[in-house]
């Protein structure tokens, strides 16, 4: 199988709250995380498709393809953004890093595999919070 990673970034702001839960709940599990007035980070996205090259371009994927479909589903919604507040597709989620994984996979999910390669399939999406947070969504990996 092969695989090719398409990397982008943005800038947005977040705060991590669970309303169900107490004020003093939330400052203990998310702490600075938790700051009323919310706080930012420069996210660092990697999103991968795998399967086998196309005979006749060798590509997976026009990677200038998958650069607008990140563009107009995830980059356009979130850069510069407030992810609890101003982003349609992300509202009534908590927006951890492990969260954002998922959505973002889904948002991308037809999109991507409706432009690639017969056969390829959107293998994973991995999220850097910061240079040294990280989560990844995928799917097809099991753990046993």
């Amino acid at each position: 199988m092969t695989f090719a990673t398409r990397k982008v970034h943005f800038n947005a702001a977040h705060r991590l709250h669970n309303p169900n839960r107490s004020e003093e709940w939330n400052q203990t599990t998310y702490g600075l995380c938790n700051h009323a007035n919310w706080h930012g980070h420069n996210y660092v996205m990697e999103v991968t498709v795998a399967g086998e090259p196309d005979q006749d371009t060798g590509y997976l994927i026009d990677l200038g393809e998958l650069k607008s479909i990140i563009e107009k589903r995830i980059l356009i919604p979130c850069d510069h953004k407030n992810l609890n507040l101003d982003v349609p597709f992300l509202q009534d989620i908590n927006p951890s890093t492990e969260n954002l994984v998922k959505v973002f996979y889904h948002q991308l999910k037809t999109d991507v595999e409706s432009a690639a390669s017969k056969g390829v399939v959107l293998y994973s999406i991995k999220l850097f919070e910061t240079e040294r947070n990280s989560a990844e969504y995928c799917p097809f990996k099991r753990l046993s």
